[in-house]
């Protein structure tokens, strides 16, 4: 763009775009050719599936602001199962933390993970070495702590939660195919993303929560806080991790879910080790401060905008 569009009162955009980060050329031999119809009504024809593909990639798309209120950008990684979309709007149609922190003043960046969404699949098992997982409907219920687990069919939510619990099935529309064993792939890309952006904010939710503490172990000069959102568990080694400020953000229900309790354990250990190596590591339980409701998807709940401003507001004073 060459000019700057407003797009609300006090918010001019200089530019948007993507770009995809990391991942290497894979070359596949012996692949027998097929004789398939690719365009619908048209001839058949001949697909040879050997050669090289690009592999291990994630997606990056951001929002730049003509005059963005803060020095560094706001950059978002999704949970598993999911992808950038998390981010981007709420299930029942409100305006979702990538236009909250984007309001804000900061420039954002919404990623997709290796083999999530727009970051795209590989062949398996040729690639790909395994079949990917599926998220059910009925998983996520009580997963998310919508309701307790084995009540999705009579959608008996929990007594004043947050989510809405109308729109789970245009929430579970966002479901996408997992492989469980790219880790590794995943942190690579994520790094060349940010050796390409440069030190932000990370906000980070669930699986990507994980990946985040790892990252701020490895790559701290990265990051100027990390903001993580009910991280699934916890990496094995803090590294230099306490070298980056911490924000750990919990919801409600934790106690009707053994999984989450088991999550939640090892983080808090991950969260003294920080706390011992003279790191700041802050822990905010949003029942404890009078917020209840909460599902593990709060960037998603009614009261996002709630749970937005107080990352903001922990952002900015150590910004200040």
């Amino acid at each position: 763009m060459t000019s700057a569009t407003a797009i609300e009162a006090g918010v001019q955009i200089r530019e948007i775009g993507s770009f995809h980060a990391g991942g290497k050329i894979v070359t596949l031999k012996d692949q027998p050719r097929r004789e398939v119809q690719v365009a619908r009504n048209g001839p058949s024809r001949m697909v040879d599936l050997n050669g090289d593909y690009v592999t291990g990639q994630c997606y990056v798309q951001f929002v730049k602001q003509a005059t963005p209120a803060f020095d560094a950008p706001v950059m978002f990684w999704h949970g598993g199962a999911m992808t950038g979309v998390t981010w981007e709007s709420t299930p029942d149609g409100r305006p979702g933390w990538q236009n909250w922190f984007m309001q804000a003043g900061f420039d954002t960046y919404v990623c997709d993970a290796v083999e999530r969404g727009r970051s795209g699949w590989s062949p398996y098992p040729e690639i790909f070495e395994t079949a990917p997982i599926f998220r059910t409907q009925n998983e996520a219920w009580g997963l998310f702590r919508f309701g307790k687990a084995g009540t999705y069919g009579d959608r008996q939510a929990f007594d004043g939660l947050q989510f809405p619990a109308d729109a789970m099935d245009r929430f579970g529309s966002q479901f996408v195919p997992r492989w469980t064993c790219h880790g590794p792939q995943t942190l690579a890309a994520y790094e060349a993303a940010l050796e390409r952006t440069g030190p932000v904010w990370l906000i980070a939710h669930s699986q990507g929560g994980n990946f985040a503490m790892e990252a701020a172990a490895r790559w701290p000069q990265y990051f100027k806080g990390v903001v993580v959102i009910e991280p699934a568990a916890a990496p094995a080694d803090t590294g230099a991790a306490h070298e980056v400020p911490h924000l750990f953000l919990w919801g409600d229900y934790l106690d009707a879910s053994d999984t989450w309790m088991s999550y939640r354990e090892k983080v808090d250990g991950h969260v003294e080790t920080l706390r011992s190596r003279g790191g700041t590591a802050d822990v905010m339980e949003l029942p404890a401060i009078g917020i209840k409701g909460n599902s593990h998807v709060p960037m998603m709940d009614s009261n996002s905008d709630q749970v937005a401003q107080i990352v903001c507001d922990w952002i900015r004073r150590q910004n200040g």
